[in-house]
């Protein structure tokens, strides 16, 4: 390898602390890279807009591609950090990240569903249930999302709601997808789109799950469809009998909204340490709403005004990932503690 980008076809990245090393081609993002070669950095949306890919650069440069100021602010670039999903290696490099896995990570494939399930769960969120082919085993984590394959070079990612062992029991994989109007998968899900279309897909990718390796009491903190990747962890934990004390915190603007109310209220009868906090932030008077109000992640801090002792697991829009985090390390949650899956939108990724 050469520190030099003139005549050289890759360069050397090496990992701290796990001491992994791959290589990226010229002109490949460093996260690209590392999906390619199976190295399990930590990543989200894949466009600049989340910042879950955020690591630190100790030796070596980047150039960095498109991204947004929130993702990676001016002074955090000046400190070091970079994003992987859109930095481009210009040197060998040796950067410091979190959650760098010990094996390969998961192979990602392309590969044609069917759809054998179209059932509303609410006004404006549809379960999608996908058929793998037979011949295809599909191998996943449970917080993990796939990539619908769109005419034009067009994607569209969601989490899967169910966990991998539930795969042969339900069909396939479940998804939650919430109707954005105009959008042009969304509009398909909620008008044409019918039981046994084939669509295509990709995955696994992403690099939210649970981390087993920890007997700290767990926050699972929801808002919206964020709940999807929340149920499959759930799910996850039941099957594998960790007992860690849980509690979901599921945010809605109403109650209608608590798409799957009944389906936690079931688990917790089945899992002891499982305790949920429904919140609900814009309930009409007809709604009869009589539990708690407001901003999901403030519901938290008022039954655990000290998060030090507690692992915390995120998922939503960005603004609701965004304020439980600068909240959450304000209230002594190791920076380290905090595991996030923001749902970024076509909208925010286009501002990158």
């Amino acid at each position: 390898m050469t520190s030099s980008i003139t005549g050289t076809s890759a360069f050397q990245i090496t990992v701290k602390p796990s001491g992994r090393s791959f290589t990226a081609e010229v002109g490949e993002t460093i996260l690209a890279a590392a999906i390619r070669q199976g190295i399990g950095m930590p990543y989200g949306c894949k466009d600049g807009a989340c910042g879950s890919c955020k690591c630190t650069k100790l030796e070596g440069s980047v150039v960095h591609g498109a991204h947004q100021a929130k993702a990676l602010s001016e002074e955090e670039e000046a400190k070091g950090l970079i994003l992987s999903c859109c930095s481009v290696a210009h040197s060998d490099l040796v950067l410091e990240s979190r959650q760098v896995t010990e094996v390969g990570a998961l192979v990602v494939k392309k590969m044609p569903t069917r759809i054998s399930l179209l059932e509303k769960l609410s006004p404006d969120v549809m379960l999608l249930r996908l058929q793998l082919p037979a011949t295809e085993s599909f191998t996943y984590h449970a917080g993990q999302y796939v990539e619908f394959l769109l005419p034009g070079g067009v994607r569209r990612s969601y989490s899967m709601a169910n966990a991998p062992h539930t795969q042969a029991s339900c069909g396939g994989i479940e998804l939650h997808i919430r109707h954005m109007p105009g959008g042009q998968f969304t509009d398909q899900v909620f008008g044409t789109m019918k039981e046994k279309d084939i669509l295509r897909i990709e995955g696994p990718y992403g690099s939210f799950s649970l981390c087993e390796d920890s007997n700290k009491p767990i926050v699972l903190l929801a808002a919206g469809t964020g709940f999807a990747p929340l149920k499959a962890i759930i799910e996850h934990m039941q099957f594998k009998g960790i007992t860690r004390p849980t509690t979901l915190y599921w945010g809605a603007r109403r109650p209608q909204d608590l798409y799957l109310d009944a389906w936690v209220k079931a688990k917790m009868s089945e899992m002891p340490q499982l305790r949920y906090v429904p919140v609900v932030s814009d309930a009409l008077p007809q709604d009869g709403w009589r539990g708690r109000d407001g901003f999901v992640h403030r519901a938290v801090l008022q039954d655990f005004p000290d998060l030090s002792p507690l692992q915390v697991y995120a998922c939503g829009a960005p603004i609701v990932v965004d304020s439980a985090r600068s909240d959450f390390l304000r209230a002594g949650l190791p920076e380290d503690a905090f595991y996030a899956d923001a749902f970024t939108s076509q909208a925010d990724k286009a501002t990158a």
